[in-house]
């Protein structure tokens, strides 16, 4: 088990690097001894897991963990796991609920859930929308790096953010306003900025190094709730981008 244990948090490490690292910086880390690091990279690169670099004199990940994640991504758990959740939202609130993911400085909707005879208002699985301009992606960018929004939407002036109905933030510098408000209060919120008479609130799920990875969302016709009780909307859906988290074995930032 402590072996395992440690090839593990190997792995989680590298996955969670911009680089591959130094079997020293694994070491320290890791608070692992520099002969057990040394002697575990070689093991794991055995089996394909890690691989040497010998050029940099780093360690990446190798070909069977990019084949794990590959299965991953075919197995679709990330649906599986969101599904049950939005299908009880549905039920609580009468409203459709959708599983979104940043692709780039775009929302990518994975799922959606609603009520029976509900008609279909939002948008369908597999659609990408401007991620400024949504409730779910606003939920993860507000969760993101300032630098990493900034790569999202390079030199995007007011000539240059996509604009669908007139509102939403126009610069830069809007947007980090709007984002610094989301994640003081906990959650998102767009108005009219998609669909006009549509407003949608988000909550914002985590992976295990407290990243960002996913959104639930619902949307509702704006004249049948009125805006004081949007908090308590709010509420319930950030139980079940909670309970997202922990089915991830996740966690939100700065907590272990």
């Amino acid at each position: 088990m402590p072996a395992a244990r440690r090839a593990l948090a190997v792995l989680r490490l590298l996955a969670s690097s911009a680089q591959p690292l130094e079997a020293s910086a694994i070491a320290r880390s890791l608070e692992l001894p520099r002969s057990s690091t040394y002697h575990l990279l070689t093991e794991m690169a055995a089996d394909g897991f890690v691989t040497y670099l010998p050029e940099e004199r780093r360690w990446g990940l190798g070909v069977a963990a990019f084949e794990i994640g590959s299965a991953y991504l075919r197995q679709g758990p990330l649906e599986r796991l969101a599904r049950p959740l939005l299908h009880r939202l549905v039920e609580r609130t009468g409203e459709i609920a959708q599983l979104g993911v940043l692709h780039g400085a775009e929302t990518l909707y994975l799922l959606k859930e609603q009520p029976p005879h509900h008609p279909t208002l939002v948008t369908d699985v597999g659609v990408r929308l401007p991620a400024q301009l949504t409730a779910s992606g606003r939920s993860m960018l507000a969760h993101l790096p300032a630098a990493q929004v900034r790569a999202l939407f390079p030199g995007r002036g007011a000539d240059h953010f996509v604009d669908r109905t007139g509102h939403g933030p126009r610069t830069l510098t809007e947007l980090r306003r709007v984002l610094a408000g989301d994640l003081r209060r906990g959650w998102s919120v767009e108005d009219g900025q998609v669909t006009e008479g549509l407003a949608s609130i988000a909550a914002c799920s985590f992976d295990h190094i407290g990243h960002p990875v996913a959104a639930i969302t619902v949307t509702f016709r704006r004249d049948t709730r009125a805006e004081d009780s949007w908090a308590e909307l709010a509420v319930q859906i950030r139980t079940a981008a909670a309970d997202l988290t922990k089915r991830l074995s996740g966690h939100a930032p700065g907590r272990g």
